[in-house]
């Protein structure tokens, strides 16, 4: 799955517009982006932004698991809960990571490995919107009172899918880095 999965947000990675749209603070932040004594402001700004939305998603999970507790849905909060922990584990590895492309000392990022940077950060930015739309499934099955096993496990997917990603690029930065 990894190569497959690098592969696949390497060739959707859209435009500069998209991101900025997608991230207002970034936008005014744009020449942080390739500047390079100020990228780490630029990456703070984008995985803070990320986190942020996931953490939105998490308080959500909790309305959720509500409306399935008040239709007699006990069994399930073990995998609720599960799920949410998975999310709440991937908002912070995700807020808290070190500052990302951005080194001291002689090495440069050069514009293409900038681009695969890009490419992860923007597919962040897609799983963002996948974890929204499997809450919102769970939400539907939630208050219909059924399929909620399976959509607990598509929600569990993407987040774990999304979570190899952020790893995919931790290590190109690692890689940059020489660690």
């Amino acid at each position: 799955m990894g190569n497959d999965l690098y592969d696949r947000i390497v060739s959707q990675r859209g435009s500069w517009e998209d991101l900025l749209t997608r991230i207002p603070l970034l936008g005014d932040n744009i020449e942080d982006y390739f500047n390079m004594s100020a990228q780490r402001d630029a990456d703070r700004i984008i995985r803070e932004h990320i986190a942020g939305k996931l953490r939105e998603q998490l308080t959500r999970m909790a309305q959720i698991e509500k409306t399935i507790l008040d239709n007699g849905g006990l069994r399930y909060m073990s995998k609720t809960r599960s799920a949410k922990t998975r999310l709440q584990t991937l908002a912070d590895r995700i807020g808290t990571a070190a500052p990302g492309y951005a080194f001291t000392g002689a090495l440069h990022v050069g514009q293409e490995e900038l681009f695969q940077i890009y490419a992860f950060d923007e597919a962040m930015l897609r799983y963002v919107d996948q974890v929204r739309e499997a809450m919102d499934g769970l939400q539907q099955a939630a208050v219909a009172n059924e399929g909620i096993d399976e959509a607990i496990g598509a929600l569990e997917a993407v987040v774990a899918e999304a979570d190899s990603a952020f790893g995919m690029r931790q290590n190109i930065l690692a890689g940059l880095s020489g660690e």
